[in-house]
């Protein structure tokens, strides 16, 4: 719909449709609504196809000039059952008491040239956007799950990290340099946690022949860990979740998602290859897009002393603490039946990580210096960070199109509105499998306390939903934001972030995105269900 005649005192607003998307309620319909809500790009014009179009299927010969030849390592990628674009791939061997540990990223900023169409488009989109059971590529498919992914069994072009790790997971020297890759398996991360668990006796999980490489691998990542251990990195202990669909596109059920060693495997050769791009930048006074995330502000480290200390804990370092801080804190509550409770004030204290071109280093990896290298497929300031490398090796200096600080407000806006709009979509898939509960009794936790009311997060389903003040029965509750807590004026009656609590499904309001619970011994006098 767009407006063409604003409202006035006598006479509502008039607008004509421009677009009809079809049934409210038909399959994908909440991702129409949500692309056209955050003005996601989600289209690749006809200019963009013809360019797309002429790409060719594999990697040509001259395409190899100046590039390290490393077909015959057998570098591997790890994902998710359900990855088609694969940015990445690993290899480890050891020397002596060393590993020396490849990372080898697609070679994106190949193809996607500076200004170009391409370029254009995928600084417009600023990332992929991964919907449940739909993806907006920042590329076209032609590049992000052909010619750019790193499918096994075919030659891909690749900028690699070759590092050399010692025992104890510091990097001893490392180089970059273009190069062409064959990968020679497809791994999931399941397919190589049960390699780390059954060693050689795997007969579900093919290419036996490359377990050792699998072992390496572990090897390297437990060096890593140690490293991380002794710098202080946070570990916040969070819960994911996946949607299990049924044929008509909607949730059948929601289930937690269990990270495990693979997850944590590759993710420490990512964070190496990060560090390293970040360092080898910087050493070379080559301006790019660091990825920061900043301590708390005082105002907020102060609100989380002051809660920590109604529990008898502390928060070291001061005015100025450090990641190591916030870790040592969590590794004492572990045990704790609160540790949700506190590990939540604890995380809530922190500032969003985002990108910039001033580097004040990553609060929460511990790291002095840090950018983002390893996913250039599906984010464009890891395309600018490759740039930014190829003039290094070339003895040049890379100037883009649009200043640093632009550009690292750009990618910063681009990634929270992705996140938002997978987030209205969620929510919004969230209702529509609540709508049949009405009146049922749920045990849950409370998730978030507000001036408003309770917001309380379902076990086992986890969803999320509002148990509204006005609900609260017989007191006047007053709200204690430094506590995160409800406190009734004549009963004292308390509720607090993190404890349990049964309540009843009284309202769900698709329109809205909405979900309203009472506690379990009130009584639901009215339901209302918008379609």
């Amino acid at each position: 719909m767009k407006i063409v005649q604003q409202p006035e005192a006598y006479s509502q607003p008039i607008g004509h449709v421009i677009e009809i998307l079809g049934n409210h309620d038909s399959p994908e319909m909440e991702i129409e609504i949500a692309l056209r809500k955050f003005s996601l790009p989600y289209l690749f014009n006809e200019a963009i196809e013809k360019v797309a179009a002429k790409f060719p299927k594999k990697v040509l010969k001259k395409d190899l000039v100046k590039r390290k030849d490393l077909r015959h390592l057998p570098l591997v990628t790890i994902d998710g059952e359900t990855a088609r674009d694969f940015d990445d791939a690993v290899y480890c061997q050891l020397e002596t008491e060393n590993f020396r540990l490849y990372v080898a990223i697609a070679d994106v900023s190949h193809y996607v040239r500076e200004d170009d169409a391409l370029d254009i488009e995928a600084f417009k989109r600023g990332n992929s956007v991964y919907f449940p059971r739909r993806v907006i590529p920042m590329l076209p498919e032609v590049l992000s799950n052909g010619l750019c992914s790193l499918n096994p069994g075919v030659d891909r072009l690749c900028m690699v990290c070759e590092m050399l790790i010692e025992p104890h997971g510091a990097c001893l020297e490392y180089q970059f340099y273009p190069a062409v890759m064959h990968s020679h398996a497809r791994f999931t991360y399941n397919e190589v946690a049960a390699i780390l668990e059954t060693g050689n006796k795997t007969p579900t999980v093919q290419h036996p022949e490359l377990y050792p490489q699998i072992q390496a691998l572990y090897k390297v990542y437990k060096a890593l860990r140690k490293e991380r251990k002794k710098r202080g990195a946070i570990d916040f202990d969070t819960v994911e979740t996946q949607m299990i669909f049924n044929d008509q596109g909607k949730i059948a059920q929601i289930v937690p998602v269990k990270r495990n060693e693979a997850h944590y495997l590759i993710e420490e050769c990512m964070l190496a290859a990060n560090v390293c791009a970040s360092d080898f930048l910087q050493r070379h006074q080559q301006p790019t897009l660091y990825r920061i995330h900043e301590g708390p502000v005082p105002e907020k480290l102060d609100a989380l002393r002051n809660f920590l200390k109604e529990f008898g804990l502390q928060l070291g370092g001061g005015d100025r603490p450090g990641a190591k801080h916030y870790a040592s804190t969590i590794a004492k509550i572990k045990t704790r039946p609160d540790f949700q409770l506190l590990q939540t004030v604890m995380l809530q204290s922190l500032q969003q990580a985002l990108y910039q071109p001033e580097n004040v280093g990553h609060f929460g990896l511990a790291y002095e210096s840090y950018t983002h290298f390893t996913s250039p497929i599906r984010r464009y300031p890891d395309l600018l960070v490759h740039r930014a490398i190829k003039a290094v090796l070339n003895k040049s200096n890379y100037i883009p199109q649009t200043n640093w600080i632009e550009l690292g407000k750009h990618c910063s806006m681009t990634e929270r509105r992705a996140d938002e709009a997978t987030r209205e979509v969620e929510t919004w898939l969230k209702c529509f499998y609540m709508q049949d509960k009405i009146g049922k009794d749920f045990n849950g936790v409370i998730s978030g306390v507000t001036a408003f009311g309770l917001f309380v997060s379902l076990d086992q389903i986890f969803v999320e939903g509002l148990v509204h003040i006005s609900e609260l029965p017989s007191d006047y509750f007053h709200f204690d934001n430094i506590k995160h807590l409800l406190i009734g004026e004549r009963t004292r009656k308390i509720y607090r972030l993190g404890d349990k609590i049964q309540v009843k499904l009284a309202r769900v309001d698709l329109d809205e995105r909405k979900i309203d619970f009472l506690l379990s011994t009130t009584k639901i006098t009215k339901q209302v269900t918008k379609r």
